[in-house]
């Protein structure tokens, strides 16, 4: 059985009635929203976030309306907010499908995308959980500060592992805390229960991101982006941090100043990913990730005594650092 199965299997009819309450909330009668929600619907990604909320609710008690709502509404912030990132990043593609501002405008793409925050208000309203609506927003103004911080590096000439962490803990990690803590709210889960799965959730997004910005390092159609394609963002991830860290190379330290400036060229940006591969940054990456895969599976085997669900939440973890989309 492969990883998706193995994760689906405990929450299949959950997972389904997600999937009709979420499609439902995209909808619309008219003409040019209805088209662009359906745009969004139609990229659909494979609910990684959704699923871990069902999967942390139902380790510590019985799905019910409150985790189907709240699991719309995360679903329905972070759609808005990849929404916004496109316009921000002036993105053409996202996991090679074409984004709202490109097949539409930039301004197609803001108000469709503060109809969904909105949206995704609403539903996490029919939560009638006051902890879990604070939830929502608290995120929101993380992810917010997640893309300002990362604006706010790109602009700085400072490379650090430190501030990398940062920005992925706010932009990335943010998120899946916040399901597996919401997860753990929906169930009525005890304090200690939900600051376990937040530590899980947090876990589990710079695992993620850390593989997401791998990729970055290798030439896929699959992946939806070229090599080096956060480099000619003005980004530098943790592979090449390291690399430069351990390699003391000036003309290397160079090229990564001209990442931060937006003035270097494909020829250069192909030269320090070579670089990073010949020292050691993707085997560095690789070891981050174990070591936060370890601390996921410690929450596991601690936590969960459903086996259904720990086999599913493991293979969660596993898809994550083996999966190459």
């Amino acid at each position: 059985m492969d990883y998706l199965s193995r994760i689906k299997k405990p929450i299949t009819a959950e997972l389904n009635n997600f999937i009709q309450l979420f499609d439902t909330s995209l909808s619309h009668s008219d003409g040019l929203l209805s088209q662009v929600l359906e745009h969004i619907r139609y990229r659909a990604g494979k609910r990684m976030r959704p699923m871990l909320i069902l999967l942390v609710a139902k380790a510590f008690g019985t799905i019910n309306d409150a985790t189907q709502n709240a699991s719309v509404g995360l679903e329905l912030l972070h759609t808005a907010s990849l929404v916004h990132d496109d316009v921000v990043d002036e993105s053409g593609e996202r996991r090679g499908q074409a984004s709202v501002n490109a097949t539409y405008n930039n301004k197609v793409a803001v108000l469709v995308g503060d109809y969904i925050l909105s949206t995704a208000l609403l539903y996490v309203s029919f939560t009638h959980s006051e902890v879990i609506v604070r939830r929502l927003a608290e995120l929101g103004r993380t992810l917010s500060n997640g893309e300002i911080l990362q604006l706010t590096n790109i602009q700085s000439q400072e490379i650090s592992e430190e501030i990398y962490f940062r920005v992925i803990e706010q932009k990335t990690a943010a998120l899946f805390e916040a399901c597996a803590a919401v997860g753990a709210l929906s169930v009525g889960a005890s304090e200690k229960k939900v600051a376990a799965a937040e530590k899980f959730g947090s876990d589990i997004g710079i695992i993620f991101q850390i593989r997401d910005d791998i990729f970055d390092y290798y030439d896929s159609t699959a992946i939806g982006k070229p090599t080096g394609n956060d480099m000619a963002e003005g980004k530098l991830t943790l592979p090449v941090i390291y690399a430069l860290r351990s390699a003391g190379d000036e003309t290397m330290m160079s090229l990564a100043r001209k990442v931060k400036t937006r003035e270097i060229n494909t020829d250069e940006i192909a030269r320090l990913v070579a670089f990073t591969k010949a020292n050691g940054g993707i085997e560095y990456a690789e070891q981050r990730m174990n070591e936060y895969r370890k601390s996921a599976m410690a929450f596991i085997d601690t936590y969960v005594s459903d086996l259904g669900i720990k086999s599913a939440l493991t293979a969660y973890v596993d898809f994550i650092i083996d999966r190459n989309i």
